[in-house]
């Protein structure tokens, strides 16, 4: 193993024994290289006469540039803004603007101790490294039975860990506290990933603010009963609750500080809460009991490492463009513009999903969040009904196993969903004939 990486762990050892213990054997060899980098950045600091360290044109103005891109952006963004190489671990500015937008949106995590977000290109990445980081073949992963299919490219293909799932909803169509309760118990003093994706994809739920306080005494009791369990946050949807009785924030600020064997990853960015879905920009931040600013760096060290020996480092143009965003003070203003769209959205499907004339060839997954609604199909098979759509009425919809269709209404007009169920319906009875 390198003395890198030893240093690393020998650090994670000392601060934080059980992060250590969670991580993958690759994830205890990974480590921030000081090759080309780190000699780099000492340039970057001391060579005021001539650097000849990193593999760029330059001239005296900065980096060589075509006029032919350049006039694409404004001139507010300098050419140092968007063509060198970002830092592996992202752009220091905008990870430290995120963490203070993180806090802010989230009351809970003002006092934590918490990790300096580390930038990953999209969402998709981050929940791909903490697979690299955290997952041997045949560890366990543990998730509500609802879940977006990547997780399994990902974790299950890629990075060989078994999938344990408990239904989402109980019997009264709550989050299945129970559920999660009894497959911890299960497997009380082992090792898990718990993954929590609210608001769900493909649901569209979000627990109540019960149903959260709740989730945070059973992972705290299943630490004290000696599991260690790193807890993945997918906030991709953060900020799009659309019912007073959801819990409005990210479950990981319960988590960040709630035990020593509990590590809460938070995995959030602006691709939904900006609207920017093709900068490819996301977030990952760590949060532990008596975590320390050592522990923290070793582990983001870590991460850095193995984004610069995958991608090494992620684009900078939408580092800058979201750098710039954020220092905008209407931008919440903005944001919240394009959700109360969504919200209305949301409500005119719960106006028109679940009238009494669909009753017998459909019912809704509780759903009050998020992008998405999802139907449990009475009749016909899901996959039947989705290629009928789409061969005679040029409807696109998701089919999910055999009865379950995700419904994707942020991309439907508030004004085309009343036909939109009408249709649904009319491709029902066709196939029934």
């Amino acid at each position: 193993m390198n003395e890198l990486a030893k240093e690393l762990n020998g650090t994670l050892e000392k601060s934080s024994p059980a992060i250590l213990s969670m991580l993958s054997d690759y994830g205890k060899r990974i480590y921030f290289p000081k090759g080309i980098i780190s000699q780099t950045a000492e340039a970057k600091e001391k060579a005021t006469k001539f650097n000849a360290t990193i593999g760029i044109a330059k001239d005296k103005n900065g980096p060589l540039f075509l006029d032919s891109i350049q006039k694409l952006f404004s001139p507010e963004l300098t050419p140092s803004d968007l063509y060198p190489y970002a830092p592996s671990p992202g752009r220091q500015d905008l990870r430290q603007l995120w963490a203070q937008r993180q806090r802010s949106l989230n009351p809970l995590l003002k006092e934590a101790s918490l990790s300096l977000p580390v930038v990953t290109s999209g969402l998709t990445h981050g929940l791909s490294l903490i697979g690299d980081l955290f997952l041997n073949s045949g560890d366990t992963i543990l998730t509500p039975d609802k879940i977006w299919g990547n997780y399994k490219l990902m974790w299950s293909v890629k990075s060989g860990a078994t999938f344990e799932t408990f239904p989402l909803y109980n019997e009264d169509l709550g989050f299945n506290l129970k559920g999660l309760e009894n497959k911890l118990k299960e497997r009380e003093g082992q090792k898990t990933l718990l993954v929590l994706n609210f608001p769900n994809n493909p649901t569209g739920y979000s627990p109540s603010k019960e149903e959260a306080l709740a989730i945070k005494e059973i992972l705290k009791n299943a630490c004290e009963k000696g599991s260690t369990l790193t807890v993945l946050c997918d906030d991709a949807y953060f900020g799009m609750n659309y019912e007073e009785n959801c819990f409005p924030e990210g479950l990981f600020g319960l988590l960040c500080d709630l035990h020593q064997n509990l590590l809460a990853v938070k995995i959030d960015g602006p691709t939904k809460e900006l609207f920017v879905w093709g900068f490819r920009v996301g977030f990952l931040t760590f949060g532990i009991k008596e975590g320390t600013k050592e522990a923290y760096e070793a582990l983001s060290k870590k991460v850095g490492g193995a984004i610069r020996g995958g991608i090494s480092n992620v684009t900078h143009v939408g580092q800058t463009l979201l750098l710039k965003a954020l220092q905008d003070e209407k931008l919440e203003d903005h944001i919240q513009e394009k959700v109360k769209i969504l919200k209305e959205r949301y409500r005119e499907v719960k106006k028109n999903a679940s009238l009494e004339k669909y009753t017998n060839l459909w019912e809704a997954y509780p759903y009050n969040s998020g992008y998405f609604m999802c139907l449990k199909l009475k009749e016909v098979s899901a996959e039947n009904l989705r290629v009928h759509l789409l061969e005679k009425y040029n409807i696109g919809t998701i089919a999910l196993g055999k009865h379950d269709l995700r419904i994707a209404f942020s991309s439907l007009s508030k004004s085309d969903i009343k036909e939109f169920f009408e249709c649904l319906a009319s491709a029902v009875f066709d196939l029934k004939k």
